[in-house]
């Protein structure tokens, strides 16, 4: 019984848990630029990026786009930006980011000062890449 059991551990693999999943290539994707940060989009992905002044349920496109990938060998670099390229976006929704809190103090003079700031965000989601 025990000869089966230390046969039975011998043929089966170590499950390997990847705690640092990276997301997996799903074509086509691009990489965009909005609101000073870029952003790497694939079809039906949802993202949130610096305010916009869009109304929700509108369509949005994105035309500072850097980089297209449509295959595993068809990749197209922009020079700084890809030339006919452009990103469908539909706008979810208008959001506030997380609070954080900013406090001000003077030393010795029992003087305190706490604000809260909630970042003004876009909520979009990717529904075409053209390019």
């Amino acid at each position: 019984m025990s000869s089966s059991t230390a046969t039975d551990k011998a043929t089966k693999s170590p499950t390997i848990k990847n705690t640092s999943a990276k997301k997996a290539l799903q074509f086509p994707y691009a990489v965009i630029r909005t609101g000073g940060k870029q952003y790497r989009v694939a079809t039906g992905e949802m993202i949130l990026v610096e305010k916009l002044e869009v109304e929700p349920g509108t369509t949005w496109t994105a035309d500072d786009v850097l980089f297209v990938a449509s295959g595993p060998g068809d990749i197209k670099i922009g020079q700084p930006q890809v030339a006919g390229a452009k990103v469908e976006f539909e706008v979810l929704q208008q959001t506030l980011d997380k609070k954080i809190l900013i406090r001000h103090s003077r030393r010795r003079q029992s003087s305190r000062k706490t604000m809260g700031h909630r970042q003004p965000q876009t909520r979009l989601m990717v529904k075409a890449i053209v390019g």
